[in-house]
């Protein structure tokens, strides 16, 4: 402490000379360069695409740099240079940051479209041996990606177009960027994903892109010709959604020796469920999520879900050689679904019941300009939307005598005085049948019966990891939006970002194997945003000397060090000293 006329000061901050010292933030980089490193990206690019003489770095050294970028901090490719100065990342990888332009990536882009099916297919091999991911089961699902503006270049994939393609280096044109199911004013594609489950999470491993008009069924045939093409994959169970289901799906997987596991569309099984429901044996299923585990745990007064298993012997038949496909059918009640169905039933029919009615009073009332019955017809089609709801009410219009004429109200200026009465009815034995079937929905599996109908519903239930991923690829990696204009480069570049995806959930994968028995459930649970985030700060300082700059890593937090060590992956400064010639002693 310091004194000065009587008064004292705590401290004191002091100027001092100028230091031609920078620092930088090589921030998630810490643990997304040894990842990328042991995912052996960049030289598994460099062999599917044959060196240039003329390059001055490899198509694989430059989108490894984009996939650090993505996964560290997405940005658009004119930024690409501007993050590797600032994280340091162009002493990491040898590439200056202004050799990073977004000419030079695109260029690599359009090479990596021309492989991308194989490299792709390359790194899921990589990946799935040297972490030992199984392969036993397999979880498909799609998820689409939106874009705006016109992409007049976008064009229709050729109905005689050949998938997978005739050789690694077919040029398969690109996904038809234009309307689909999902946003009819907007153009679209699809990315299909195939992820390992299992306890540990999901790791995506594969993946392709789709048409935006395509649908699921489209989607699962192609997903499974280029897993038969470039993996050639033992015997497994692939886990899809009702959208992928039909016969010539589960009967072009039992040809190739695989089981499937898909929930079906539940209107076109009700029938043969209600000509059966007396005969089928329920039992509990051992599935409970996390939430109701917790109730269970700790005695909460909350509701109990629970869920029952039925199962059927069926048959579908193979619509390509007609040769007969034994399965079974597992029928699930949730009562959790049942109260959801509730719900939404009693929800919808007053919504559609008010509106009807107000409409009567605003009829009766004179307040309604036109009486035409197209355009009542149009209102009341309107109300209804695409509620299924709809289906309980009946409406007519009844014309009035003169006497019903005369006793009502003036109509309102812009109205004539009704001549037509509007009635409705509601349908309660329709509703009351529908409700017995709330909660009510199905599987259907070719898998062996030494595989119980419990045990693939607890499988079957894990595909909610699998969109978990889709909601992953949107937010922290940032698929969308796509600031490309070429089909080429945009399809280049989402398959880019499937790799991006896998070393994503492989990072929280790695962290959840090496974490202790007795750590914290939160230690458990930890996800790759939480292990990101702890390295949002991991500077290094670059000095500017007579010979060259030299960079100097900086202390690592003790958590850093922690997460580092477990998933067994090397310091900033250890990466340093082996990629950079040390500073010459004078």
């Amino acid at each position: 402490m310091f004194c000065f006329a009587g008064r004292s000061l705590m401290c004191i901050n002091w100027s001092g000379t100028l230091l031609q010292r920078v620092s930088c933030n090589l921030g998630p980089l810490a643990v997304v360069a040894p990842l990328l490193e042991q995912m052996d990206v960049a030289a598994i690019i460099d062999r599917h695409l044959p060196p240039d003489p003329q390059l001055e770095y490899s198509h694989g050294q430059v989108l490894r740099m984009l996939l650090g970028a993505r996964l560290s901090q997405p940005l658009a490719l004119v930024n690409i240079a501007g993050w590797a100065e600032e994280s340091g990342a162009e002493h990491l990888w040898g590439i200056p940051a202004d050799k990073l332009n977004d000419d030079r990536l695109g260029r690599a882009l359009d090479a990596f479209f021309r492989q991308r099916h194989s490299i792709l297919a390359s790194v899921a091999a990589q990946v799935v041996s040297v972490f030992r991911l199984p392969m036993n089961r397999l979880h498909y699902d799609t998820t689409h990606l939106l874009f705006c503006g016109a992409y007049d270049a976008s064009e229709p994939i050729p109905e005689n177009t050949s998938l997978p393609p005739a050789t690694s280096s077919a040029a398969f044109p690109p996904a038809h960027i234009t309307h689909g199911y999902a946003a009819r004013d907007t153009k679209m594609i699809h990315a299909g994903l195939c992820s390992v489950v299992d306890e540990l999470g999901a790791v995506p491993i594969f993946g392709h892109t789709l048409s935006g008009n395509a649908n699921g069924k489209t989607g699962i045939a192609q997903q499974f010709q280029l897993l038969q093409d470039y993996l050639q994959p033992e015997p497994l169970l692939l886990v899809s959604d009702r959208g992928t289901y039909s016969a010539a799906h589960v009967a072009r997987l039992e040809r190739a020796g695989h089981h499937v596991l898909c929930s079906v569309p539940w209107r076109a099984f009700k029938p043969l469920f209600q000509q059966q429901r007396q005969r089928l044996f329920w039992n509990n299923a051992s599935y409970l999520s996390v939430e109701q585990k917790r109730r269970r745990a700790c005695h909460s007064s909350l509701p109990k879900e629970h869920n029952q298993l039925a199962v059927l012997r069926h048959q579908v038949t193979d619509p390509d050689s007609g040769d007969i496909v034994p399965c079974r059918l597992i029928f699930v009640f949730s009562s959790a679904d049942q109260k959801v169905c509730h719900k939404e039933r009693q929800r919808a029919v007053a919504h559609i019941r008010a509106g009807l009615e107000q409409f009567a009073r605003s009829l009766a009332a004179g307040q309604v300009r036109s009486q035409e019955p197209a355009q009542i017809h149009r209102r009341v089609v309107k109300l209804f939307g695409k509620r299924s709801a709809a289906r309980y009410f009946r409406w007519e219009l009844v014309p009035l005598t003169a006497d019903e004429q005369a006793a009502l109200p003036p109509p309102q200026r812009g109205c004539r005085r009704p001549s037509q009465r509007f009635v409705f009815h509601y349908d309660e034995a329709a509703a009351q049948a529908d409700a017995a079937d709330d909660g009510y929905s199905a599987l259907l599996t070719t898998a062996p019966l030494t595989r119980s109908a419990d045990t693939l519903f607890t499988e079957f239930k894990q595909q909610c990891y699998v969109e978990q991923g889709h909601h992953q690829w949107k937010t922290p990696l940032a698929v969308r939006p796509l600031f490309l204009k070429s089909p080429e480069r945009i399809e280049a570049l989402v398959y880019l970002l499937k790799i991006a995806l896998t070393g994503y959930h492989l990072l929280q994968r790695l962290h959840r194997q090496a974490v202790p028995a007795d750590a914290p459930s939160t230690e458990k649970r930890l996800t790759t945003e939480s292990i990101l985030r702890a390295f949002r700060v991991c500077p290094l300082v670059k000095e500017t000397t007579r010979l060259g700059c030299v960079v100097h890593p900086v202390q690592l937090t003790m958590r850093q060090r922690q997460m580092l060590a477990r998933l067994n992956f090397p310091t900033p400064a250890q990466t340093l000293a082996r990629r950079l010639p040390p500073y010459p002693r004078e």
